[in-house]
């Protein structure tokens, strides 16, 4: 076949372009459910002889051992048969992972950026002179460190770390260099739990070693001696493999035994210390304080669960999913929008662990049956956070969602939205009406109530009467009357909204427009002289037009009403620790009309410990504002279609969500890729 084709099975994109054909995982191949079918998707290849592979990691996030063998066994039954795998576009993690098992040994990896895969041959500077080259040392450090090490009989690598005169890391990569030892960052990821467990927690500890990985009885051991020949002796007895060494720090390596262990119902490690400043608050008595440092004492469990929550804040998370599986539960948080898996426990350490985050959440701890739903307040970091809980019966048993709410990471100040100049100017001039609607539109998670709130905040004045309907109430703000939908008690928007109105309010906030009768008294309010902010899930701001009025509203009443739609989503932005620029492509410039811009230097994250690998840390908002003029509220009266919205929009030049986005690519604050990703183009 000259042209190319594609089809999907399960997880697997396959595409066969000539005499090649592309295989693309679309997630992480550490679950044997994914790897299985990249194995089934190989065989049906070889079937069809198709045998010249390229494999595409670039949807891959993470890899095990079990999948690194599964790729060398590709690998060889394909030379058998005259043909050969290639492995092209492995993300900074995954080229870690294959640096540090010695894959590219078995497997001809390409598109290994920033990162030579191969070993390097060792060199035989002396580590001092080695620093002396790369201007870490000075010459008389050198000469201080021989001299001590004569006096102390410590090693030089040891003396000169003590002394600070250069970091752990550096002298660990100059020691790697001089060994042919790899040095390697210890982060989630880098470790097959299933590898790791093959030693025990006391033997762990005490060598201070964490194995990471196995490929074909051969294990990498993260060690900070790589000559410590008697310690891998006693770990290649205890596990039965070979052992090679791989360096890595200190701190990390006891934080990463820590988190293998952390699901070891014989001596529970937490995921991470419990500051002395964490607490709990009570829900029944709100005045008293319980100290999560008191208790651990009495149960490692609880330890466990505030060390998970403590650590999430910590990170920015906005959620922790706690996950039950067959034969484990695993641990992730979401950050920035993406989820990444920070640790598994064991099975039988879930029950325990969704009993007590019940406890905290005053609900039902005998009822499993049923899905239940509570809050949660901690205080930590010198900061009160609210957590959301959620319970769901699932196959292997509950899995607990904790939503956090943090006010603190909370953007409630309209200048900090992430608008540019033109959109904050155009959105406070709406937020000036005395009336009329305002609507935000978005999915799920794009920030539509943050914005709500930080339009509350620049209109929260001791002269208005300002009442808001939430489902629920997330950030608590002065001054401003917040209710609370309760529909178990028929207290739902609707009825509220009715009732709101005979509180004489100057400004209404309804959390979101669900169904015919808020949409009907949310219009009538902002027609009888209140200004109403609220929200709609639409993609784009003109379909909230078309959503209201399919709603059951009537288009001339709507066209009255309506003095604007802010439609928005957040974008991941480039991780300042790893950010590097680079010329734009021809086709990039061409593409999107930068041709008369000179040369056009955009950014992107290489992936560090920082930001999970991903290459972005932290999220910021793109907007596209419609205000209601004239001409759009004779259009709304006659009910128009999507195409004579669409065009409205296209003879205005209204500046859409996507060219709000170029904006941020070209000012270097995230990628053409999560633009795409987020807007789906």
């Amino acid at each position: 076949m000259s042209a190319a084709q594609e089809n999907l099975t399960g997880e697997i994109l396959r595409t066969r372009v000539g005499v090649m054909t592309h295989l693309a995982p679309r997630s992480a191949l550490n679950t044997e459910e994914i790897i299985q079918e990249l194995v089934d998707a190989t065989t049906d290849c070889i079937q069809q002889r198709e045998i010249q592979l390229i494999i595409d990691l670039s949807a891959v996030q993470v890899v095990n051992s079990r999948a690194l063998e599964a790729l060398i066994d590709i690998q060889d039954k394909l030379v058998r048969l005259g043909g050969w795998a290639k492995v092209i576009h492995p993300n900074t993690l995954v080229q870690d992972i294959f640096r540090i098992t010695g894959f590219s040994e078995y497997v001809n990896v390409m598109d290994a950026a920033d990162t030579d895969i191969r070993s390097q041959p060792g060199k035989k500077n002396r580590l001092g002179d080695s620093l002396v080259e790369k201007d870490i040392l000075t010459q008389k450090r050198v000469e201080e460190a021989v001299a001590q090490q004569q006096k102390t009989g410590k090693r030089m690598g040891q003396i000169i770390i003590e002394n600070g005169w250069a970091s752990e890391q550096d002298v660990l990569m100059a020691i790697g260099e001089q060994l042919s030892v790899p040095y390697v960052r210890l982060r989630a990821g880098i470790y097959d739990p299933d590898a790791a467990n093959l030693l025990d927690r006391k033997t762990a500890a005490r060598l201070r070693v964490v194995p990471l990985q196995r490929v074909r009885g051969s294990v990498a051991l993260a060690v900070t001696d790589p000559q410590a020949i008697p310690s891998f002796d006693e770990v290649e007895q205890r596990i039965g493999c070979r052992v090679y060494p791989v360096l890595a720090q200190r701190e990390e390596i006891l934080n990463t035994i820590a988190d293998v262990y952390a699901g070891n119902t014989d001596d529970i490690i937490m995921v991470g210390d419990v500051d002395e400043d964490f607490e709990i608050v009570e829900n029944l008595v709100p005045d008293d304080y319980s100290v999560i440092d008191e208790m651990a004492e009495g149960s490692p469990v609880i330890n466990l669960v505030n060390s998970m929550v403590q650590r999430a804040v910590r990170d920015g998370a906005s959620d922790i999913h706690i996950e039950p599986g067959r034969g484990k539960s695993r641990v992730r948080y979401r950050i920035d929008g993406v989820l990444y898996e920070v640790t598994t426990l064991r099975s039988d350490l879930h029950p325990a662990i969704v009993s007590r985050m019940k406890v905290m959440a005053n609900l039902d701890i005998s009822e499993r049956r049923l899905p239940q739903d509570g809050r949660i307040q901690v205080q930590t970091q010198g900061r009160a956070v609210d957590l959301r809980f959620s319970s769901l019966p699932g196959l292997y048993g509950e899995k607990i969602v904790l939503r956090i709410l943090d006010k603190n990471q909370s953007l409630l100040d309209v200048n900090r939205l992430g608008m540019n100049q033109d959109n904050v100017t155009l959105f406070k001039s709406l937020l000036d009406n005395s009336n009329g609607l305002i609507l935000v539109t978005g999915p799920t998670g794009s920030g539509k109530t943050t914005s709500l709130y930080a339009a509350l905040n620049y209109l929260n004045s001791i002269e208005k009467n300002i009442v808001t309907i939430e489902d629920p109430v997330e950030y608590q703000i002065d001054i401003i009357n917040q209710n609370e939908v309760r529909e178990n008690i028929g207290l739902t928007f609707s009825s509220i909204l009715r009732h709101t109105l005979r509180q004489d309010p100057d400004i209404v906030m309804v959390g979101e427009i669900r169904d015919r009768e808020t949409a009907e008294i949310a219009v009538q309010a902002a027609l009888t002289g209140h200004l109403v902010l609220s929200t709609l899930h639409t993609n784009h701001a003109i379909g909230a037009i078309t959503r209201m009025i399919d709603m059951g509203v009537e288009p001339y009443l709507l066209s009255s009403a309506l003095i604007g739609v802010i439609a928005q989503r957040l974008v991941r932005t480039i991780c300042p620790a790893c950010k590097t620029e680079y010329v734009a492509s021809p086709d990039l410039v061409t593409r999107f009309g930068w041709e008369d811009q000179g040369q056009i230097r955009l950014a992107r994250g290489r992936g560090c410990q920082e930001c999970y690998d991903s290459g972005y840390k932290g999220r910021i908002g793109i907007h596209e504002i419609l205000r209601a003029d004239e001409d759009l509220q004779r259009l709304v009266t006659s009910n128009p279609g999507r195409d004579e919205l669409a065009r409205y929009l296209e003879e205005r030049n209204i500046r859409t969500l996507f060219h709000d986005g170029l904006d941020h690519v070209r000012s270097c604050d995230t990628t053409i890729e999560e633009i795409s990703r987020v807007i789906n183009i």
